[in-house]
């Protein structure tokens, strides 16, 4: 007769050998250290700003005469001193907008053809031509702008009018150069160009293949595989990446001094030369302002630092209110 055996059990695992479990190596507590130092400085910097901007801030507004949030007027030299940010912010905002409408869609196209469409030996100096135009200097953007963009966009700016002209946005009211805002967007398009498209380039590389090659074998179109397996992995990466250039854009000064004929007339006609932004106001007007305009114009930048902290904040909302925006769960 057979007796039952009692099951073999399993030998315990093996302890890791090196340091004691619960305690940390010195290398490693260095690391940590060094990385919890480097992430409180940031905010230390960060809040340092704010409190630097807060302080001149209440300083101007606490002597304007006006409302500074709506106020189409800047002279803080004035008797009384009046400056406002209506016309600032409108054309920053509207500069900005324009641009990225123009890049985004081109920059994830040049990204998706680097990445999956050109033949490697092409894909590599159309990426390197990419890079080289986030290394040109904003001085140069603008001075190519004047001579170049500015008089060649006047054709386009009178086709508009004659053909767009009723949907008030394209309708030009005033004659004169092509020195207002459509632009300086376009402008602002091109410089943030490479730096989307570098980011989403990138992104599109780490796509998992298996994906892809999945979505083949089941008969999809090349398309078809980037609208299901590559678009949906990187759509945390393109975010990022036009919020990158979108804060190039919203803070972009000496391309926009050159290129802009500035008024404080608030328009929404695009095509009328005139506008503003806060990095060109500030640029053009800080050596000759005062201490007190050297204080509004401070405001105005406080203004334009509130603005690129909601965008940034908007942009992570985004991406963590929905899990499929994350690569790891595409």
């Amino acid at each position: 007769m057979e007796t039952a055996t009692a099951p073999k059990q399993a030998p315990p695992p093996e302890q890791p050998t090196g340091a004691p479990r619960g305690k940390a190596r010195p290398g490693d507590r260095i690391f940590l250290g060094l990385s919890k130092g480097s992430g409180i400085t940031l905010l230390v910097i960060m809040a340092a700003i704010a409190a630097f901007l807060s302080y001149r801030t209440v300083l101007a507004i606490s002597k304007d005469e006006a409302n500074f949030l709506t106020t189409f007027e800047w002279n803080p030299a004035g008797d009384p001193p009046v400056f406002g940010i209506a016309v600032l912010a409108f054309g920053t905002i509207v500069s900005s907008v324009i641009a990225m409408v123009l890049a985004v869609p081109v920059a994830i196209g040049i990204a998706l053809f680097i990445s999956h469409f050109a033949p490697r030996r092409l894909a590599g100096p159309i990426a390197y031509l990419v890079d080289l135009l986030a290394a040109v200097p904003s001085i140069i953007y603008g001075l190519w702008g004047v001579v170049f963009l500015v008089p060649y966009l006047d054709g386009l700016n009178k086709w508009l009018d004659e053909y767009l002209g009723w949907t008030y946005i394209f309708e030009r009211t005033s004659e004169g150069a092509a020195r207002n805002l459509f632009t300086v967007g376009i402008l602002l398009a091109i410089m943030i160009l490479p730096i989307i498209t570098n980011v989403t380039r990138e992104v599109f590389l780490q796509s998992p293949k298996m994906h892809e090659e999945a979505a083949l074998a089941l008969g999809a179109t090349r398309w078809e595989v980037i609208r299901m397996a590559v678009l949906p992995f990187g759509r945390s990466g393109i975010i990022s990446a036009s919020m990158l250039g979108l804060g190039r854009a919203l803070g972009e000064t000496m391309a926009v001094a050159v290129v802009l004929s500035p008024s404080f007339v608030l328009s929404g006609h695009l095509l009328d030369p005139g506008g503003g932004t806060f990095a060109q106001n500030i640029a053009a007007k800080f050596n000759e302002a005062d201490e007190f305009g050297r204080d509004a114009l401070i405001a105005s930048g406080l203004v334009l630092f509130a603005i690129t902290l909601l965008v940034n904040g908007a942009a992570r909302a985004i991406i963590a209110r929905r899990k499929e925006y994350s690569g790891a769960n595409a």
